[in-house]
């Protein structure tokens, strides 16, 4: 927001894999109206949450945005989220297809792990590359590898290739105690917001596959049907969010193009500078 407010040309692109879900607004951080109301944002709000939506039908929507950018004459700031949409649109990477029937057999298999050995069997890997409870990962994996015949590792040049790109990434990297402090006092906003009180309004109409993969709204679920207390709810989604943020740190830590710069205080002051000297380049 504060590189938009210094250089009028820029459009906010969230690359957010859950961001795109409607009504789906305090759990994913999402920009308040008003600030959308101030600066342009695309990719927010793009299905309901009882719908499946893939990477490959991101890419589609982020080169559609892109488009349209372009065409006004602005450029494309990209931000926040998901480390697979990232590479997927940055790098251009060719999808593999889809297979509906084999997902659905992979679906009805309740125990994830089960479903990583499966993939280690099938194709090690791909799954050497994968967290044993990423369970929406392994399953696409797994589709990939049966459906197509060939194993998901060899589809395209693989993650662990990092050729030229256009885009600058810039990356911000907090001590970890500051970070697990920050990441409880984001849940405990979170929920001051009403943050189960969202949850309780998309109940009833239920949750996509993909949609449910979102950190907070499960364990948010779990309190109102009776599995666990709110404190216990809010306790596992501060542990669980740890957790993917070190995750995420690993993952983008690994990409060699990525410029970090260690927050010490103020992100906005010590970022800001960088962004808007990488558009200027």
């Amino acid at each position: 927001m504060a590189v938009a407010r210094t250089m009028a040309t820029i459009d906010l692109v969230s690359i957010d894999s859950m961001q795109v879900y409607r009504g789906m607004d305090i759990g994913t951080a999402k920009p308040t109206v008003a600030e959308r109301a101030e600066i342009r944002h695309h990719l927010l709000d793009l299905v309901d949450p009882t719908d499946d939506f893939t990477v490959a039908e991101f890419r589609t929507a982020y080169e559609r945005a892109l488009g349209e950018i372009d065409s006004a004459g602005r450029s494309a700031l990209l931000v926040g989220g998901t480390g697979l949409y990232h590479r997927v649109v940055i790098d251009g990477f060719d999808l593999p297809g889809e297979w509906p029937e084999v997902r659905a057999d992979l679906d009805a298999e309740p125990d994830t792990r089960a479903l990583f050995e499966r993939l280690a069997a099938l194709d090690p890997a791909a799954a050497t590359k994968m967290e044993p409870a990423n369970r929406r990962r392994i399953v696409r994996a797994l589709e990939v590898t049966i459906g197509s015949g060939r194993p998901f590792s060899s589809s395209g040049p693989g993650l662990d290739a990092y050729g030229p790109s256009p885009v600058a990434q810039i990356g911000l990297r907090w001590p970890r105690d500051v970070l697990t402090n920050r990441i409880a006092a984001r849940v405990e906003e979170m929920v001051a917001a009403g943050l189960v009180d969202e949850v309780q309004r998309l109940a009833p109409a239920g949750f996509s596959r993909t949609a449910r993969q979102a950190l907070g709204y499960r364990e948010i679920l779990d309190a109102l049907d009776g599995r666990m207390s709110q404190d216990e709810a809010i306790a596992t989604i501060t542990t669980r969010t740890r957790r993917f943020a070190v995750r995420q740190e690993r993952w983008f830590r690994r990409d060699p193009r990525v410029r970090w710069i260690d927050v010490e205080h103020d992100p906005v002051a010590e970022a800001t500078p960088a962004v808007i000297d990488a558009f200027d380049t």
